[in-house]
């Protein structure tokens, strides 16, 4: 007769039931936050489950041979006895934020701070206007004549060296003038005429800051050209281009010159004895 002999051999069978990561039961049907009634010995913490006590969930599964068959769930009564929990305010002093007191910096009245207000915008006002007037009269200079075109704008010239009844030529910005150093004759010639029958009426008296000194530039009314000293009907100055004849103090006599020679801005320096042109 054969014999049998039983093996043992252990099975790590899946739980039937869901559970959390930390271990527990998934009960989502039952109230786990449901505090039993007080029963007199909570020892004054009021009713609930002791901290010192592990949990107990109320529910279990019936399985049999042929599965699970059913389930039953517990849940204890509410109670009716709610603890408050109250704040200290000895906390909410110790971490409140403190309002510092500005009251010495208010002023005392508004009219004394509208005057400082007043004040304050006048000197930026004031500031303001003095750096737009420092701009501007940077840009300004920068836009001017250079040293040296200034140097070149004026003219000086030793009368000395100029004998009585003589004409010299300089030139001043590109153009001729005539200086003439006249002699009483032709002064009283240039003074007595009939000017105001003349082209361009023009006294001698308005043309000359002196009797004696005619300063005009030598350029032709007409055209341009550079008329000749000494010489023409007038004994002053002839444009032999197209014949244009000025007397001895530059008026136009005679010709197509339609205007008398121009005087130029000058001035006499009689510390130095020059004649200073421009």
């Amino acid at each position: 007769m054969a014999s049998f002999q039983a093996v043992r051999k252990s099975i790590n069978l899946p739980p039937t039931a869901r559970a959390f990561p930390s271990g527990l039961p998934s009960a989502p049907r039952l109230n786990l936050a449901a505090r039993a009634p007080s029963d007199g010995h909570d020892f004054g913490h009021g009713a609930g489950p002791r901290a010192d006590v592990p949990s107990r969930f109320t529910g279990g599964i019936k399985t049999t041979s042929v599965g699970l068959v059913s389930r039953t769930f517990v849940s204890p009564p509410t109670t009716s006895f709610p603890q408050h929990r109250l704040l200290h305010t000895s906390a909410v002093a110790k971490g409140a934020p403190e309002v510092p007191d500005f009251s010495p910096y208010r002023p005392a009245s508004e009219e004394t701070n509208r005057a400082m207000s007043y004040f304050m915008v006048g000197s930026l006002g004031v500031l303001s206007a003095s750096v737009a007037q420092s701009t501007i009269t940077g840009f300004l200079q920068s836009m001017a004549a250079s040293a040296d075109v200034l140097a070149l704008a004026k003219t000086e010239v030793d009368l000395a060296n100029i004998p009585e009844g003589k004409n010299v030529i300089i030139k001043w910005r590109g153009k001729p003038v005539f200086i003439r150093h006249r002699t009483p004759d032709e002064i009283q010639e240039a003074r007595s005429t009939n000017w105001k029958a003349f082209r361009d009426p023009e006294s001698d008296e308005i043309r000359t800051k002196k009797p004696e000194w005619l300063v005009m530039l030598g350029v032709c009314t007409h055209l341009g050209c550079v008329p000749i000293g000494e010489a023409g009907d007038y004994g002053g100055w002839f444009c032999p281009c197209h014949g244009s004849h000025y007397d001895i103090s530059g008026r136009a006599r005679k010709g197509p010159a339609p205007l008398n020679l121009e005087i130029p801005p000058y001035e006499f320096n009689e510390a130095d004895g020059k004649l200073v042109i421009g």
